[in-house]
């Protein structure tokens, strides 16, 4: 894979996902299992395809899962650091305090939100984010309905489609930062609630619309769904990072 312009990257894996129950009774949403591989796992061989070098974790709620499970990171080539929380500080804060653990924190940075998978160019976001000047570019995915949506001729019904794409485009939960925003961030609570409209009122936030897979791991139906979609195309991590059996 081509190298990026950006070569460290933070991954939000600090909160418990109580949707997600049962697997996050007693794991964090980072080590759900997909198709036999935590989240976290194919997040991190991602990021190694496409020349990060340094990967920092910030972790809450039974950080320790994920540790022990990626340990350095030299098995899937990066270096890890992990930020531990002592208190949930939320998206923003763990973002911001995160942001302070990288290996250079002057540098940009990709984020990653810890209950996304995906397969996109890396190396074009980054390419994107240097070419437009933002102070934070976000990546942004297709909106597919959850719902079967009516095909209609006047007022009777032709047929129907199941969950379609829309014409509207929804946060993919990845980023790219310049250095100067992790002051704007706040110490506890959501970045979007605060720092992105700052930066949208500033025109600093930046759109980038991805193409290539990717799914947002949110609820138990999608981990079923996202794992057959995984054994479906092939993208499943070889076995040595598995946690569980791939076929259930």
């Amino acid at each position: 894979m081509s190298s990026t312009l950006v070569t460290q990257a933070l991954i939000l894996a600090g909160g418990q996902a109580t949707r997600m129950r049962p697997y996050t009774d007693d794991a964090p949403k980072a080590m759900v299992p997909v198709a036999g591989a935590p989240i976290v796992g194919y997040q991190l061989a991602w990021l190694a395809r496409h020349g990060v070098k340094s990967v920092t974790v910030s972790g809450g709620y039974r950080h320790e899962m994920i540790t022990d499970y990626a340990g350095d990171g030299s098995r899937f080539g990066v270096e890890i650091r992990y930020a531990i929380e002592d208190e949930p500080l939320g998206r923003g804060g763990g973002l911001k305090y995160g942001a302070r653990r990288l290996a250079d924190p002057a540098a940009p940075f990709f984020v990653l939100n810890g209950d996304v998978i995906t397969t996109f160019s890396l190396a074009d976001l980054a390419q994107y984010h240097a070419a437009h000047g933002g102070a934070v570019t976000v990546a942004l995915s297709p909106y597919r309905s959850n719902w079967g949506v009516a095909e209609l001729d006047g007022d009777r019904i032709r047929g129907f489609v199941q969950s379609p794409e829309l014409p509207y485009w929804i946060n993919a939960g990845i980023y790219v930062f310049n250095p100067d925003v992790v002051g704007l961030l706040p110490d506890k609570g959501d970045h979007e609630d605060s720092t992105f409209p700052q930066l949208a009122n500033d025109g600093r936030l930046i759109g980038y619309r991805l193409s290539g897979y990717w799914r947002g791991v949110d609820t138990v139906k999608d981990v079923i769904e996202a794992s057959k979609e995984i054994r479906a195309t092939g993208a499943m991590l070889p076995r040595e990072f598995h946690t569980t059996d791939p076929n259930t």
